[in-house]
């Protein structure tokens, strides 16, 4: 998963590697010491996407963060595997930011894209 924006006019493409379902919402997890933790807070416009098996995502829209320790856990067990080795719940360094709306759009080689609001 990858988020483009623009810091002082540089375009960046930051990686992101766990997200999951939580509330009904798609959320993704950084560490709140990295810019771009404070970009996402000045901005919550972002656009991601993911590829897998020959089709790929591409989700839009606005994020929020959610400083709820219910949905860091809800992050940490279902990325276990990749998380736990730079995080913990409580560590003061892990959030996540849950798409508030947005647009998802699916995509791959053989069919017409798929769109879905959110």
């Amino acid at each position: 998963m990858f988020e483009f924006c623009t810091y002082f006019g540089q375009a960046h493409v930051r990686p992101f590697g766990a997200v999951c379902i939580f509330d009904g919402k798609l959320y993704f997890v950084t560490n709140n010491q990295k810019k771009v933790y404070h970009q996402l807070k000045k901005n919550g416009k972002v656009e991601i996407c993911g590829m897998n098996k020959g089709t790929w995502i591409r989700v839009e829209g606005e994020v929020k963060e959610d400083l709820r320790r219910d949905a860091r856990v809800a992050m940490m067990d279902a990325n276990t595997a990749s998380l736990s080795d730079m995080y913990t719940v409580d560590d003061n360094l892990m959030t996540v930011f849950a798409f508030e709306h947005g647009t998802a759009t699916i995509y791959s080689f053989k069919d017409e894209p798929k769109v879905i609001e959110f």
